[in-house]
């Protein structure tokens, strides 16, 4: 899977670009030059030419019984879903679906839950899925982006950044190394990452999500991870109402 997001909707955390600012000589590919890239490894690829310039795109090939990949979309909501998850009856059940709803209409059906009626902030309604996933959403309607991956990290999912400062966002490690340079890391596990918003991890929404620069022996930065900061406190996760829109505000609020 593949996805790849314009900077001013992502809005992609400065950290990824570390690695790439300490080398000078660190080749990067453009948004469209990565969706070929991509298309070139994965011949059976579909591509969704999203608004804004974004895109997302989705290979069948060596696809796993354990992993496998759907896409969805559904009232302008892109979602692409890698994965499966073992409590899906259960929440087929809690969000009014029929037997047929696969894992990815589930997760729009969450998406829109919080963005129209917000009955819980954004880590309570991920924990509740049970399982190995990563996902990614775009909202065209709204321009935003929402990513998450388990808490045991059973779905491998990395992001890093375009050559413009485009959010790329894949299963493919090849992909986002030949296409990020060294402007990359793995996307933490247990995690959600909402444009605008920033990273947080659904275990521990009340403590920020940093990236850790990972330095050589002569403290050149070779990468970059991010980690839980548990001696650092967010005052509060907004619950939004249901007249309002939970994507426009920020769930993590730097002090």
């Amino acid at each position: 899977m593949l996805a790849v997001f314009a900077k001013e909707a992502a809005k992609p955390p400065e950290e990824l670009r570390l690695p790439a600012m300490a080398s000078n000589n660190d080749p990067m590919m453009t948004p469209e030059e990565i969706v070929d890239k991509f298309k070139s490894l994965w011949p059976d690829s579909t591509v969704y030419n999203l608004p804004h310039g974004n895109f997302m795109a989705l290979s069948h090939q060596h696809e796993t019984p354990t992993h496998p990949r759907s896409i969805v979309v559904l009232d302008d909501i892109f979602c692409i879903f890698v994965g499966a998850l073992a409590n899906i009856a259960e929440l087929r059940h809690h969000y009014g679906l029929q037997r047929q709803a696969t894992e990815s209409m589930i997760v729009v059906e969450a998406y829109k839950a919080l963005r129209d009626r917000a009955p819980y902030p954004p880590d309570q309604v991920v924990k509740d899925l049970d399982g190995k996933f990563a996902f990614t959403i775009f909202d065209a309607r709204t321009n935003n982006l929402f990513v998450a991956r388990d808490r045991d990290g059973g779905v491998n999912l990395e992001w890093g950044l375009a050559s413009d400062g485009s959010l790329v966002c894949s299963d493919d490690l090849q992909i986002i190394r030949e296409g990020c340079g060294k402007a990359c890391s793995h996307f933490p596990q247990g995690c959600i990452f909402i444009s605008g918003s920033g990273l947080t991890n659904f275990d521990h929404p009340l403590h920020k999500v940093r990236g850790i620069a990972h330095e050589d022996d002569s403290g050149n930065i070779i990468g970059v991870y991010f980690q839980v900061d548990l001696y650092t406190k967010i005052p509060s996760i907004p619950r939004r109402g249901s007249a309002s829109n939970w994507a426009d505000t920020a769930m993590i609020k730097g002090e």
